[in-house]
Protein backbone atom coordinates (compact mmCIF):
# COMPACT_ATOMS: atom_id res chain seq x y z
CA UNK A 1 0.00 0.00 0.00
CA UNK A 2 1.51 3.32 -1.08
CA UNK A 3 1.03 5.78 2.29
CA UNK A 4 1.10 9.05 -0.01
CA UNK A 5 0.30 9.20 -3.22
CA UNK A 6 0.77 12.36 -5.30
CA UNK A 7 -2.05 13.25 -8.01
CA UNK A 8 -1.85 16.23 -10.99
CA UNK A 9 -4.64 17.35 -12.54
CA UNK A 10 -2.97 19.51 -15.61
CA UNK A 11 -6.48 21.62 -16.62
CA UNK A 12 -6.94 24.32 -19.36
CA UNK A 13 -6.41 27.08 -16.79
CA UNK A 14 -4.56 25.80 -14.00
CA UNK A 15 -2.26 22.43 -12.45
CA UNK A 16 -2.92 21.48 -9.54
CA UNK A 17 -1.05 19.00 -7.60
CA UNK A 18 -2.56 17.01 -4.37
CA UNK A 19 -0.31 14.86 -1.85
CA UNK A 20 -2.85 12.16 -0.34
CA UNK A 21 -1.57 10.48 2.83
CA UNK A 22 -3.36 7.09 4.00
CA UNK A 23 -3.77 6.44 7.34
CA UNK A 24 -5.29 2.89 6.15
CA UNK A 25 -6.30 1.17 3.75
CA UNK A 26 -9.66 3.19 3.12
CA UNK A 27 -8.53 5.94 5.87
CA UNK A 28 -6.86 9.37 4.66
CA UNK A 29 -6.33 12.95 4.35
CA UNK A 30 -4.78 15.70 1.75
CA UNK A 31 -1.06 16.39 3.15
CA UNK A 32 -0.82 19.23 0.82
CA UNK A 33 -2.47 20.75 -2.25
CA UNK A 34 -0.26 23.13 -4.44
CA UNK A 35 -1.76 25.36 -7.06
CA UNK A 36 -0.79 27.67 -10.46
CA UNK A 37 -2.13 29.27 -12.98
CA UNK A 38 -0.67 28.18 -15.77
CA UNK A 39 -2.81 27.71 -18.99
CA UNK A 40 -2.06 25.03 -21.18
CA UNK A 41 -4.89 26.00 -23.49
CA UNK A 42 -3.37 29.71 -23.71
CA UNK A 43 -3.78 30.50 -27.04
CA UNK A 44 -4.83 26.82 -28.48
CA UNK A 45 -8.55 27.81 -28.97
CA UNK A 46 -7.83 30.07 -31.47
CA UNK A 47 -5.47 27.79 -33.83
CA UNK A 48 -7.80 24.57 -33.31
CA UNK A 49 -6.80 23.23 -30.58
CA UNK A 50 -2.84 23.19 -31.21
CA UNK A 51 -0.78 24.04 -28.17
CA UNK A 52 1.73 26.77 -27.93
CA UNK A 53 5.18 26.58 -27.75
CA UNK A 54 5.24 28.99 -24.24
CA UNK A 55 2.28 26.99 -22.78
CA UNK A 56 3.92 24.42 -22.88
CA UNK A 57 7.43 25.60 -21.54
CA UNK A 58 5.17 27.50 -18.43
CA UNK A 59 3.44 24.31 -17.52
CA UNK A 60 6.63 22.45 -18.09
CA UNK A 61 8.26 24.67 -15.51
CA UNK A 62 5.02 24.55 -13.49
CA UNK A 63 5.65 20.06 -13.00
CA UNK A 64 9.13 20.66 -12.30
CA UNK A 65 8.38 22.66 -9.57
CA UNK A 66 5.40 19.88 -8.52
CA UNK A 67 8.52 17.34 -8.89
CA UNK A 68 10.23 19.20 -5.90
CA UNK A 69 7.42 18.75 -3.54
CA UNK A 70 6.92 15.56 -4.66
CA UNK A 71 10.19 14.48 -3.74
CA UNK A 72 9.97 16.87 -0.54
CA UNK A 73 7.22 15.02 1.14
CA UNK A 74 8.96 10.87 -0.35
CA UNK A 75 5.97 10.55 -2.66
CA UNK A 76 6.86 7.02 -4.09
CA UNK A 77 3.77 7.33 -6.49
CA UNK A 78 2.17 10.22 -8.77
CA UNK A 79 -1.08 9.63 -10.64
CA UNK A 80 -1.43 12.68 -13.26
CA UNK A 81 -4.04 13.70 -15.99
CA UNK A 82 -4.56 16.44 -18.43
CA UNK A 83 -7.84 17.63 -19.24
CA UNK A 84 -9.76 19.53 -21.93
CA UNK A 85 -6.90 21.47 -23.54
CA UNK A 86 -4.71 18.47 -23.88
CA UNK A 87 -7.27 16.13 -25.09
CA UNK A 88 -8.03 18.68 -27.92
CA UNK A 89 -4.63 19.46 -28.95
CA UNK A 90 -3.58 17.84 -31.91
CA UNK A 91 -0.35 18.04 -30.80
CA UNK A 92 -0.37 16.61 -27.46
CA UNK A 93 2.33 13.90 -28.26
CA UNK A 94 4.55 16.76 -28.10
CA UNK A 95 3.55 17.65 -24.92
CA UNK A 96 3.65 14.30 -23.25
CA UNK A 97 6.54 13.30 -24.67
CA UNK A 98 8.51 15.79 -23.33
CA UNK A 99 7.10 15.61 -19.67
CA UNK A 100 8.20 11.83 -19.87
CA UNK A 101 11.33 12.98 -21.13
CA UNK A 102 12.25 15.50 -19.19
CA UNK A 103 10.49 15.37 -15.63
CA UNK A 104 9.97 11.37 -15.40
CA UNK A 105 6.09 12.13 -15.08
CA UNK A 106 3.51 10.11 -17.44
CA UNK A 107 0.61 11.78 -17.55
CA UNK A 108 -3.16 9.90 -19.23
CA UNK A 109 -5.33 12.46 -21.73
CA UNK A 110 -8.81 12.13 -19.72
CA UNK A 111 -11.69 11.86 -21.69
CA UNK A 112 -14.53 14.26 -21.44
CA UNK A 113 -16.98 11.54 -20.13
CA UNK A 114 -14.18 10.39 -17.78
CA UNK A 115 -13.34 13.26 -16.23
CA UNK A 116 -17.27 13.85 -15.67
CA UNK A 117 -17.23 10.42 -14.20
CA UNK A 118 -14.41 11.20 -11.90
CA UNK A 119 -15.87 14.71 -10.30
CA UNK A 120 -19.03 12.22 -9.86
CA UNK A 121 -17.07 9.57 -7.97
CA UNK A 122 -15.42 12.07 -5.91
CA UNK A 123 -18.42 14.04 -5.06
CA UNK A 124 -21.08 11.20 -4.77
CA UNK A 125 -18.37 9.37 -2.29
CA UNK A 126 -16.89 12.56 0.06
CA UNK A 127 -19.93 14.59 0.26
CA UNK A 128 -23.09 14.16 2.45
CA UNK A 129 -25.56 11.53 0.66
CA UNK A 130 -26.58 13.05 -2.47
CA UNK A 131 -30.02 11.37 -3.45
CA UNK A 132 -30.30 13.27 -6.54
CA UNK A 133 -28.41 15.96 -7.48
CA UNK A 134 -26.37 17.28 -10.67
CA UNK A 135 -22.56 17.54 -10.88
CA UNK A 136 -21.25 20.66 -12.56
CA UNK A 137 -17.71 21.16 -13.24
CA UNK A 138 -17.06 24.23 -15.00
CA UNK A 139 -13.51 24.57 -15.90
CA UNK A 140 -11.32 26.33 -18.53
CA UNK A 141 -11.92 24.37 -21.29
CA UNK A 142 -15.48 22.46 -20.56
CA UNK A 143 -18.04 21.61 -18.34
CA UNK A 144 -18.67 17.94 -17.28
CA UNK A 145 -21.71 16.78 -16.18
CA UNK A 146 -22.50 14.08 -13.57
CA UNK A 147 -26.35 13.21 -12.93
CA UNK A 148 -26.23 11.66 -9.27
CA UNK A 149 -29.48 9.20 -7.93
CA UNK A 150 -29.78 7.44 -4.86
CA UNK A 151 -25.58 8.07 -4.26
CA UNK A 152 -24.65 6.55 -7.50
CA UNK A 153 -23.89 7.99 -10.66
CA UNK A 154 -26.30 7.23 -13.36
CA UNK A 155 -24.72 9.33 -16.33
CA UNK A 156 -21.98 11.50 -17.28
CA UNK A 157 -20.90 13.90 -20.07
CA UNK A 158 -18.57 16.76 -21.23
CA UNK A 159 -19.35 19.98 -23.00
CA UNK A 160 -16.69 21.95 -25.01
CA UNK A 161 -17.83 24.90 -23.19
CA UNK A 162 -15.43 26.91 -20.36
CA UNK A 163 -13.84 29.98 -19.39
CA UNK A 164 -11.14 30.44 -21.11
CA UNK A 165 -12.10 29.10 -24.29
CA UNK A 166 -15.15 31.35 -24.16
CA UNK A 167 -12.62 34.55 -23.27
CA UNK A 168 -10.70 33.66 -26.09
CA UNK A 169 -13.08 33.01 -28.75
CA UNK A 170 -15.77 35.63 -27.37
CA UNK A 171 -14.98 37.66 -24.27
CA UNK A 172 -11.61 39.15 -25.93
CA UNK A 173 -13.05 40.11 -28.52
CA UNK A 174 -16.12 41.97 -27.25
CA UNK A 175 -18.83 39.52 -28.49
CA UNK A 176 -20.66 38.90 -25.91
CA UNK A 177 -24.20 37.85 -27.96
CA UNK A 178 -21.98 35.11 -29.25
CA UNK A 179 -21.27 34.07 -26.26
CA UNK A 180 -24.69 33.85 -24.92
CA UNK A 181 -25.42 32.24 -27.90
CA UNK A 182 -22.67 29.34 -27.62
CA UNK A 183 -23.42 28.89 -24.53
CA UNK A 184 -26.88 28.29 -25.31
CA UNK A 185 -26.84 26.05 -28.01
CA UNK A 186 -24.03 23.50 -25.64
CA UNK A 187 -26.81 23.62 -23.12
CA UNK A 188 -29.88 22.97 -25.71
CA UNK A 189 -28.39 19.74 -26.64
CA UNK A 190 -28.63 18.14 -23.11
CA UNK A 191 -31.12 16.02 -22.89
CA UNK A 192 -33.37 15.24 -19.56
CA UNK A 193 -31.35 13.23 -17.30
CA UNK A 194 -29.35 16.43 -16.90
CA UNK A 195 -31.89 17.85 -14.60
CA UNK A 196 -31.90 17.82 -11.27
CA UNK A 197 -33.11 20.21 -8.34
CA UNK A 198 -29.91 20.05 -6.56
CA UNK A 199 -26.36 21.50 -8.19
CA UNK A 200 -23.44 19.92 -6.70
CA UNK A 201 -20.95 22.67 -7.75
CA UNK A 202 -17.24 21.69 -8.93
CA UNK A 203 -14.32 24.10 -10.27
CA UNK A 204 -12.57 26.97 -9.67
CA UNK A 205 -15.11 29.11 -10.53
CA UNK A 206 -17.80 27.85 -9.05
CA UNK A 207 -15.78 27.43 -5.74
CA UNK A 208 -15.26 31.36 -6.28
CA UNK A 209 -19.00 32.02 -6.58
CA UNK A 210 -19.73 29.88 -3.13
CA UNK A 211 -16.62 31.62 -1.35
CA UNK A 212 -18.17 35.41 -2.80
CA UNK A 213 -21.91 34.50 -1.48
CA UNK A 214 -20.07 33.09 1.99
CA UNK A 215 -18.27 36.31 2.28
CA UNK A 216 -21.20 38.65 1.64
CA UNK A 217 -23.09 36.50 4.16
CA UNK A 218 -20.36 37.02 6.78
CA UNK A 219 -20.56 32.96 6.85
CA UNK A 220 -18.87 31.46 10.40
CA UNK A 221 -17.90 28.33 9.11
CA UNK A 222 -15.00 28.92 6.48
CA UNK A 223 -14.84 25.97 4.66
CA UNK A 224 -15.67 25.90 0.96
CA UNK A 225 -16.91 21.51 0.77
CA UNK A 226 -20.26 21.13 1.99
CA UNK A 227 -21.27 25.05 1.89
CA UNK A 228 -24.88 25.35 0.65
CA UNK A 229 -26.93 28.13 -1.01
CA UNK A 230 -30.67 28.82 -2.14
CA UNK A 231 -30.58 30.09 -5.84
CA UNK A 232 -33.68 32.00 -4.77
CA UNK A 233 -31.71 33.79 -2.29
CA UNK A 234 -28.44 34.04 -4.79
CA UNK A 235 -29.61 33.55 -8.15
CA UNK A 236 -29.69 37.22 -8.78
CA UNK A 237 -26.46 37.74 -7.11
CA UNK A 238 -24.74 35.09 -9.90
CA UNK A 239 -26.65 37.35 -12.87
CA UNK A 240 -24.53 39.84 -11.41
CA UNK A 241 -21.30 38.63 -11.29
CA UNK A 242 -22.01 37.23 -15.05
CA UNK A 243 -22.49 40.80 -16.60
CA UNK A 244 -19.73 42.52 -14.02
CA UNK A 245 -17.27 44.44 -15.45
CA UNK A 246 -13.83 43.63 -13.96
CA UNK A 247 -13.52 46.64 -12.42
CA UNK A 248 -16.56 46.25 -10.30
CA UNK A 249 -16.25 42.26 -9.27
CA UNK A 250 -14.13 43.19 -6.12
CA UNK A 251 -16.91 44.69 -4.94
CA UNK A 252 -18.57 41.52 -5.61
CA UNK A 253 -16.22 39.58 -3.09
CA UNK A 254 -14.80 38.03 -6.42
CA UNK A 255 -10.72 37.66 -6.21
CA UNK A 256 -8.63 39.26 -8.88
CA UNK A 257 -6.91 35.79 -10.36
CA UNK A 258 -10.50 35.44 -11.18
CA UNK A 259 -11.46 38.30 -12.96
CA UNK A 260 -10.67 37.58 -16.49
CA UNK A 261 -12.41 34.26 -16.36
CA UNK A 262 -15.38 34.42 -13.99
CA UNK A 263 -18.03 36.44 -15.73
CA UNK A 264 -18.06 33.22 -18.36
CA UNK A 265 -17.94 30.93 -15.48
CA UNK A 266 -20.84 32.76 -13.98
CA UNK A 267 -22.54 32.70 -17.28
CA UNK A 268 -22.31 29.34 -17.85
CA UNK A 269 -23.69 28.25 -14.29
CA UNK A 270 -26.58 30.08 -14.45
CA UNK A 271 -27.55 28.76 -18.01
CA UNK A 272 -27.08 25.27 -16.43
CA UNK A 273 -29.10 26.53 -13.49
CA UNK A 274 -32.32 27.64 -15.13
CA UNK A 275 -31.86 24.97 -17.86
CA UNK A 276 -31.63 21.80 -15.00
CA UNK A 277 -34.59 23.66 -12.63
CA UNK A 278 -32.34 24.11 -9.71
CA UNK A 279 -33.01 25.74 -6.74
CA UNK A 280 -30.43 24.94 -4.35
CA UNK A 281 -26.45 24.44 -4.71
CA UNK A 282 -23.92 22.40 -2.68
CA UNK A 283 -19.84 23.20 -3.29
CA UNK A 284 -17.92 20.53 -3.59
CA UNK A 285 -13.92 21.20 -2.71
CA UNK A 286 -13.44 17.81 -4.43
CA UNK A 287 -13.39 16.75 -8.47
CA UNK A 288 -10.89 15.43 -10.72
CA UNK A 289 -7.95 15.03 -8.22
CA UNK A 290 -10.26 13.12 -5.64
CA UNK A 291 -11.66 11.18 -7.95
CA UNK A 292 -8.47 9.86 -9.71
CA UNK A 293 -7.00 9.13 -6.21
CA UNK A 294 -10.66 7.08 -4.91
CA UNK A 295 -10.17 4.94 -7.82
CA UNK A 296 -6.95 3.60 -7.07
CA UNK A 297 -8.46 2.75 -3.53
CA UNK A 298 -11.92 2.05 -4.01
CA UNK A 299 -12.06 -0.79 -6.91
CA UNK A 300 -13.95 -2.45 -7.92
CA UNK A 301 -17.22 -0.96 -6.31
CA UNK A 302 -16.31 2.93 -6.95
CA UNK A 303 -17.89 3.39 -3.59
CA UNK A 304 -16.88 3.19 0.76
CA UNK A 305 -18.57 0.77 2.59
CA UNK A 306 -22.09 1.61 3.75
CA UNK A 307 -21.43 3.91 6.99
CA UNK A 308 -18.02 4.56 6.27
CA UNK A 309 -16.66 7.93 6.92
CA UNK A 310 -13.10 8.19 5.54
CA UNK A 311 -12.27 11.74 7.54
CA UNK A 312 -13.71 10.30 10.67
CA UNK A 313 -11.47 6.86 10.80
CA UNK A 314 -7.97 9.28 9.28
CA UNK A 315 -9.14 11.31 12.33
CA UNK A 316 -9.21 8.46 14.88
CA UNK A 317 -6.12 6.54 13.53
CA UNK A 318 -3.79 9.87 13.31
CA UNK A 319 -4.40 11.65 17.18
CA UNK A 320 -6.69 9.26 19.23
CA UNK A 321 -4.59 8.16 21.72
CA UNK A 322 -6.56 5.40 23.47
CA UNK A 323 -9.18 2.79 21.60
CA UNK A 324 -12.60 4.80 22.08
CA UNK A 325 -14.31 1.90 21.14
CA UNK A 326 -15.42 1.10 24.32
CA UNK A 327 -16.80 4.86 24.92
CA UNK A 328 -18.68 4.64 21.54
CA UNK A 329 -19.96 1.29 22.41
CA UNK A 330 -21.31 3.19 25.61
CA UNK A 331 -22.65 6.11 24.28
CA UNK A 332 -24.81 3.76 21.81
CA UNK A 333 -26.41 1.75 25.18
CA UNK A 334 -26.70 4.80 27.17
CA UNK A 335 -28.45 6.60 23.86
CA UNK A 336 -31.05 3.86 23.61
CA UNK A 337 -31.51 3.52 27.56
CA UNK A 338 -32.02 6.80 28.45
CA UNK A 339 -34.46 7.21 25.19
CA UNK A 340 -37.92 7.57 27.34
CA UNK A 341 -36.12 10.51 28.89
CA UNK A 342 -34.73 12.07 25.65
CA UNK A 343 -37.14 11.57 22.68
CA UNK A 344 -34.14 11.66 20.31
CA UNK A 345 -33.52 9.64 17.00
CA UNK A 346 -31.18 8.42 14.29
CA UNK A 347 -29.77 12.30 13.27
CA UNK A 348 -28.32 12.68 17.13
CA UNK A 349 -27.23 9.15 17.89
CA UNK A 350 -24.94 9.71 14.45
CA UNK A 351 -23.58 12.81 15.64
CA UNK A 352 -23.24 11.12 18.89
CA UNK A 353 -21.29 7.70 17.25
CA UNK A 354 -19.14 10.16 15.65
CA UNK A 355 -18.42 12.64 18.55
CA UNK A 356 -17.51 9.52 20.92
CA UNK A 357 -14.94 7.97 18.36
CA UNK A 358 -12.93 11.61 18.44
CA UNK A 359 -13.71 13.09 21.53
CA UNK A 360 -9.98 13.15 22.38
CA UNK A 361 -8.85 14.01 19.47
CA UNK A 362 -7.16 17.41 21.03
CA UNK A 363 -5.09 15.46 23.77
CA UNK A 364 -2.60 14.37 21.11
CA UNK A 365 -1.27 18.20 21.08
CA UNK A 366 -1.42 18.29 25.21
CA UNK A 367 -3.80 17.55 27.96
CA UNK A 368 -4.53 21.21 28.77
CA UNK A 369 -7.30 22.64 26.44
CA UNK A 370 -7.72 19.17 25.28
CA UNK A 371 -11.88 19.81 24.64
CA UNK A 372 -11.07 22.83 22.60
CA UNK A 373 -8.21 21.39 20.32
CA UNK A 374 -10.39 18.39 19.65
CA UNK A 375 -13.18 20.47 18.61
CA UNK A 376 -10.70 22.61 16.63
CA UNK A 377 -9.17 19.75 14.95
CA UNK A 378 -12.80 18.09 14.27
CA UNK A 379 -13.89 21.69 12.67
CA UNK A 380 -10.90 21.21 10.58
CA UNK A 381 -10.12 17.56 9.56
CA UNK A 382 -13.93 16.28 9.38
CA UNK A 383 -13.68 16.86 5.96
CA UNK A 384 -16.15 14.46 4.15
CA UNK A 385 -19.35 13.33 4.10
CA UNK A 386 -20.91 15.53 6.74
CA UNK A 387 -22.89 18.74 6.55
CA UNK A 388 -21.31 22.06 8.06
CA UNK A 389 -24.20 21.24 10.70
CA UNK A 390 -22.89 18.26 11.51
CA UNK A 391 -19.28 19.08 11.91
CA UNK A 392 -19.96 21.76 13.55
CA UNK A 393 -22.36 19.98 16.43
CA UNK A 394 -20.06 17.17 16.70
CA UNK A 395 -17.57 19.73 17.22
CA UNK A 396 -19.60 21.21 20.01
CA UNK A 397 -20.25 17.84 21.81
CA UNK A 398 -16.56 17.27 21.78
CA UNK A 399 -16.10 20.58 23.57
CA UNK A 400 -18.72 21.04 25.61
CA UNK A 401 -19.74 17.54 26.93
CA UNK A 402 -17.71 17.78 30.63
CA UNK A 403 -19.73 20.82 31.08
CA UNK A 404 -22.84 23.17 31.29
CA UNK A 405 -23.29 25.56 28.97
CA UNK A 406 -25.83 27.34 26.89
CA UNK A 407 -26.38 28.92 23.47
CA UNK A 408 -24.34 31.71 24.19
CA UNK A 409 -21.04 29.29 24.63
CA UNK A 410 -21.32 27.96 20.82
CA UNK A 411 -20.14 31.28 19.80
CA UNK A 412 -20.30 32.42 16.14
CA UNK A 413 -20.99 28.56 15.57
CA UNK A 414 -24.78 28.59 17.02
CA UNK A 415 -26.61 29.44 13.77
CA UNK A 416 -24.87 26.49 11.86
CA UNK A 417 -25.39 23.52 14.66
CA UNK A 418 -28.78 24.72 15.64
CA UNK A 419 -31.74 24.69 13.35
CA UNK A 420 -34.70 22.12 12.09
CA UNK A 421 -32.39 19.24 12.66
CA UNK A 422 -31.02 20.27 16.31
CA UNK A 423 -32.15 22.12 19.38
CA UNK A 424 -30.47 23.05 22.32
CA UNK A 425 -31.96 20.77 24.71
CA UNK A 426 -30.96 17.43 22.65
CA UNK A 427 -27.12 18.89 22.19
CA UNK A 428 -27.37 18.96 26.14
CA UNK A 429 -28.39 15.18 25.80
CA UNK A 430 -25.92 14.60 23.70
CA UNK A 431 -23.24 16.08 25.87
CA UNK A 432 -24.46 13.83 28.59
CA UNK A 433 -24.54 11.35 27.36
CA UNK A 434 -20.65 11.43 25.95
CA UNK A 435 -19.56 12.35 29.49
CA UNK A 436 -21.44 9.34 31.14
CA UNK A 437 -19.84 7.33 28.33
CA UNK A 438 -16.43 9.09 28.80
CA UNK A 439 -16.52 7.88 32.56
CA UNK A 440 -18.48 4.11 32.36
CA UNK A 441 -16.11 3.44 29.38
CA UNK A 442 -12.72 3.05 30.94
CA UNK A 443 -13.82 0.42 33.39
CA UNK A 444 -13.86 -3.35 32.67
CA UNK A 445 -17.53 -5.08 33.96
CA UNK A 446 -19.39 -1.82 34.29
CA UNK A 447 -22.60 -1.61 32.78
CA UNK A 448 -25.67 0.57 33.07
CA UNK A 449 -29.58 -0.08 32.52
CA UNK A 450 -32.75 2.39 32.74
CA UNK A 451 -35.74 0.56 34.96
CA UNK A 452 -38.58 3.07 35.87
CA UNK A 453 -36.90 6.31 35.71
CA UNK A 454 -33.97 5.45 37.66
CA UNK A 455 -30.08 4.84 35.49
CA UNK A 456 -28.80 1.58 37.19
CA UNK A 457 -24.65 1.36 37.06
CA UNK A 458 -23.71 -2.07 37.61
CA UNK A 459 -20.43 -3.13 38.76
CA UNK A 460 -19.09 0.67 40.35
CA UNK A 461 -20.78 0.25 43.85
CA UNK A 462 -16.30 0.43 44.87
CA UNK A 463 -15.38 2.63 42.36
CA UNK A 464 -15.03 6.09 44.33
CA UNK A 465 -13.44 8.33 41.29
CA UNK A 466 -16.28 6.97 38.97
CA UNK A 467 -19.14 7.86 40.91
CA UNK A 468 -17.52 11.42 42.26
CA UNK A 469 -17.18 12.19 38.40
CA UNK A 470 -20.60 11.16 37.66
CA UNK A 471 -22.30 13.25 40.33
CA UNK A 472 -20.36 16.53 38.99
CA UNK A 473 -22.64 16.03 35.66
CA UNK A 474 -25.64 18.31 35.06
CA UNK A 475 -28.06 16.05 33.62
CA UNK A 476 -30.33 18.25 31.05
CA UNK A 477 -33.66 16.63 33.16
CA UNK A 478 -33.15 15.15 36.85
CA UNK A 479 -33.47 11.73 37.17
CA UNK A 480 -32.17 9.52 39.54
CA UNK A 481 -28.65 7.44 39.08
CA UNK A 482 -27.92 4.70 41.61
CA UNK A 483 -24.76 1.91 42.27
CA UNK A 484 -24.59 -0.71 42.37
Amino acid sequence: MSKRIAVIDLGSNSARLAIFERTSRLGFFILREYKVKVRLGHGAYENGGMLQDAAIAEVLEALSEFKTYIKLYKVRKIIAGGTSALRDAPNKAVFLTRLKNELGITMKVISGEEEASLGGIAASNLLPLLEDALCVDIGGGSTELARIKDGKMIAATSLNLGTVRLKELFYDKGDLKGAAQFIKDKINALNAEFKSEQIVAIGGSLRAISKAIMERSNYAYKVLHGFCYELRKEGAFIKKIATAKPNDLKELCIKKERFDTITGGASIFDALCAFAGAKSVITSGVGVREGLFLRTILRPSMRFPKGFNPSLKSLSERFCVIDNAPIVRFSRLLFKELAPLHALGEYELGLLSAAARVFNVGRAIGYYSEAQNSAYIVRSGLNYGYTHEQICAIAAICELNSTEFSKADLGEFAGIILGKNLNITALKWLCYILALARNLGVYAGVSARFHLGVLIISGASELALLKANIKKLVEPIKFEIIFE
